[in-house]
């Protein structure tokens, strides 16, 4: 019994330091959302549709702060899972993680570019994906355990 106790209380902080790194990529989206948006007034603006064109069947959708907040925790916990994931499987988790995240965070911008009604909207969901990365990705790799 010992041992099980022993052993669960390093795999309970590893999940409470996770959860507390996505918390804290919520709030950093949150308090990007506040700056950009009440703050400085930008409009965050995507169009959705097909092919996100001006097309008749696309339309204009405002970002919101739930959704910001929502897709943040989504992306962190999916982070988590890949991160718990490699580290059943690989000696190297934690780098191999750092990367696939780098990626995942690179590959993310595709949709501001792409989608975002102005330059401002692009600029403003580029600075958002990247505050969200800078505060996730390090923290929840300094979480990897190593083998």
């Amino acid at each position: 019994m010992l041992t099980t106790t022993a052993s669960a209380v390093p795999h309970l902080k590893q999940g409470r330091a996770r959860a507390l790194c996505a918390a804290g990529g919520a709030l950093a989206a949150a308090l990007a959302w506040i700056v950009e948006v009440p703050l400085l007034g930008l409009h965050l603006t995507v169009r959705l549709g097909p092919g996100h064109m001006h097309t008749s069947a696309s339309h204009i959708q405002t970002i919101t702060i739930g959704q910001v907040i929502g897709v943040t925790v989504a992306a962190s916990l999916l982070g988590w899972l890949l991160l718990a994931l490699l580290e059943r499987r690989t000696p190297h988790a934690r780098l191999l993680w750092t990367t696939l995240a780098l990626a995942a965070l690179a590959a993310s911008l595709a949709l501001p570019l792409a989608a975002a009604t102005t330059t401002s909207a692009v600029a403003g969901l580029i600075v958002m994906h990247v505050t969200v990365g800078a505060a996730v990705i390090p923290a929840m790799a300094h979480t990897a355990r190593t083998r």
